[in-house]
């Protein structure tokens, strides 16, 4: 019997509860507005992380973008050598998703999203550590959209913004607080204590809180202040809180069907919005909302968000994060669709 491959996952077994999460009243209890420093954090067996962060930081205020990009790519393509599991789902995931594909294009594909995972981890650090001067720079957007964008933000009624995990989703929640409004981000808390303090600072550094995923309620309230929310509504969650509907090549993919019920919130907008890395700079785009949406078909709603993220793939399908086990949920009686993957 084939050896199945273990996915690895830092800090699995030594999970704590986060006791320096910031709260503020009336934003709900799954809302992170802030997190504060702990002697814990100080603790020998993170120093490994804090060196890592340090690295992070210095490559991406000290060298310039071009420089950064290029680093990226060569992590990228070194990553994808020590990171069996990762790759099996990647490649996994083009086959399903790109049937019709041949072996040779899924192949280049394969290595050019293990370049931009690579470019991704550092404009994490870009999205956390550059200056709003800086960044800006690198900005790149349709003036009429932009305007349109921020006459919907003036008028302070929920926005429901339909993104995606592109590798360059940090830096898209960022520009869009920048050039729009800030807004709050839904997320999953890390079990790391010292990631989940740089990623709540980090994603905190233009925008006002973070809301848990699986807080509905807080999510809910948050969207009633009158900000906009980033939600990608895109990975596999699983079979309790999904339903199947089709994404790319595979015609029952679970998929949560958010999206329909968030946006029953009285007055809420549902606009997408993505980030492509181009040449030398970052192309925000930002749609005009759903209409007629919701409907009263919460499938047909949930096939709508799928095949508008669909569309925002293809721009750039070796941008997207691929190395999640989008397909992992399967209908009843269905093969494993990773079946090399304990």
């Amino acid at each position: 019997m084939n050896k199945k491959i273990q996915l690895h996952t830092s800090f699995e077994k030594r999970k704590e509860q986060h006791r320096d999460i910031v709260k503020e009243r009336g934003w709900g209890k799954g809302v992170t507005t802030g997190i504060k420093f702990s002697a814990r954090l100080l603790y020998p067996s993170f120093w490994g992380s804090w060196l890592t962060i340090a690295l992070l930081y210095l490559i991406v205020t000290l060298l310039p973008y071009r420089a950064i990009i290029a680093t990226g790519r060569v992590l990228g393509r070194l990553s994808a050598r020590f990171m069996p599991g990762r790759r099996y789902v990647a490649a996994r995931n083009l086959e399903l998703a790109f049937p019709e594909l041949p072996p040779d294009a899924r192949r280049k594909l394969l290595l050019q999203i293990y370049e931009n995972a690579g470019m991704g981890m550092l404009e994490t650090g870009i999205a956390w550590f550059w200056s709003d001067k800086r960044l800006i720079k690198l900005a790149r957007y349709d003036e009429a959209e932009l305007a349109a964008a921020r006459a919907l933000a003036a008028k302070n009624k929920p926005i429901l913004v339909l993104t995606c995990h592109f590798v360059t989703l940090e830096l898209m929640a960022r520009l869009y607080a920048l050039l729009i409004k800030p807004g709050v981000g839904v997320y999953r808390s890390s079990d790391h204590p010292v990631w989940e303090y740089m990623q709540v600072n980090g994603r905190l550094r233009s925008n006002l809180a973070l809301v848990d995923r699986t807080d509905p309620r807080s999510i809910i309230k948050a969207l009633l202040k009158g900000y906009p929310i980033w939600y990608a509504p895109d990975q596999d969650y699983g079979r309790r809180v999904s339903i199947f509907v089709p994404f790319f090549g595979v015609k029952e993919a679970a998929t949560v069907s958010g999206t329909h019920d968030l946006a029953k919130v009285r007055g809420c907008s549902v606009q997408p919005s993505w980030t492509i890395r181009e040449k030398d700079g970052y192309r925000l785009y930002v749609s005009a909302p759903l209409t007629d949406f919701p409907s009263a078909d919460s499938v047909e709603d949930t096939a709508r968000c799928n095949r508008i993220i669909e569309e925002m793939i293809k721009l750039a399908p070796e941008q997207y994060l691929w190395m999640h086990r989008r397909f992992k949920t399967a209908p009843e009686g269905c093969a494993p669709r990773y079946p090399e993957i304990s």
